[in-house]
């Protein structure tokens, strides 16, 4: 199970937020079903850009990342954009606790004996062939194709408006290796597909390949004790970024900025638990990273 599809155990557990009330819109955004976060003009002011959420692997509908959606666009201010992806692949919510219950010590050599194994058949129905339909091959070409169409359509409104037309992506766990990827990645010669982009926890991402292709600003938030990006893992990541940033390859000059959190592990900035006052407070310095992030970028030249 800690290796299954290339993912990390962490990938799949974690804290369900049930207080979470969405406030966002679900819409058709360039042939996708969408969930919409739009900050109040009156209140917020005008969006300073668009950022776009590729999900970890939970996908467009988990609470825990709608509501993060609605506290981007409100804190920004931005547009933000939490599109389906997987095409209704994700695996539902309530899967979730399934690892932990499978962790749990059991009441019984009896339960350990009948009820575990059936936990794990359930979780493989579940998971296996999800996975297959969520693949690289299967889902980066929707992905660009999305992004294509949206540098497009916001190209021709900012020209149209004399607006800001700034695109930034963020990628947690499944959607990391998305959002380096798109980083690395134009439109056209000279034209990117965004303009600076936020992971968390990224998964399944070559190193030092994908991060040498890296072309615009890139922030990184990463947890000390990460299952699948570990410590040496992390050390080739900032010595690569950092080539980059001074020069040394593609997209030299760009500036990257790479934060570990101490205690930190897999999924904190997603599915933390809210209740415990340490992940809380490590989940909301993520999200004040990436507020950070995305305001410096779409506010300068």
């Amino acid at each position: 199970m800690a290796t299954l599809g290339g993912f990390c155990q962490d990938c799949f557990k974690g804290t369900l937020r049930g207080d979470a009330k969405p406030t966002g819109t679900v819409e058709t955004i360039h042939g996708l079903p969408t969930y919409v976060a739009r900050p109040d003009p009156n209140s917020q002011g005008e969006p300073l850009g668009v950022v776009v959420i590729v999900p970890d692997i939970f996908g467009w509908e988990l609470l825990n990342t709608r509501a993060l959606a609605d506290s981007y666009a409100r804190r920004g201010p931005f547009v933000v954009y939490l599109p389906d992806f997987m095409d209704g692949a994700a695996p539902p919510a309530y899967s979730l606790s399934l690892l932990d219950q499978i962790e749990k010590p059991s009441p019984s050599w009896w339960a350990t004996l009948t009820q575990k194994p059936l936990l794990v058949l359930k979780v493989l129905a579940i998971f296996v062939p999800r996975l297959i339909r969520i693949r690289g091959s299967v889902t980066t070409p929707r992905v660009h194709a999305f992004f294509q169409a949206l540098r497009r359509s916001s190209s021709s409104a900012a020209s149209a408006r004399g607006s800001n037309n700034k695109i930034g992506v963020v990628g947690f766990c499944w959607g990391g290796r998305h959002a380096i990827d798109l980083c690395g990645t134009e439109l056209e010669p000279g034209t990117p597909l965004v303009d600076c982009g936020f992971t968390a926890h990224p998964s399944m991402v070559k190193i030092p390949d994908a991060l040498e292709r890296v072309r615009v600003p890139l922030s990184v938030a990463n947890g000390e004790n990460d299952a699948f990006m570990g410590r040496a893992k992390m050390v080739t990541l900032q010595r690569v970024l950092e080539a980059v940033r001074d020069g040394e390859g593609e997209g030299g000059g760009r500036m990257h900025e790479v934060v570990v959190y101490e205690g930190a592990t897999h999924g904190f900035a997603v599915r933390g638990n809210p209740a415990d006052p340490r992940q809380a407070e490590m989940g909301l310095k993520a999200e004040d990273q990436a507020v950070n992030w995305f305001r410096k970028q779409f506010s300068s030249a």
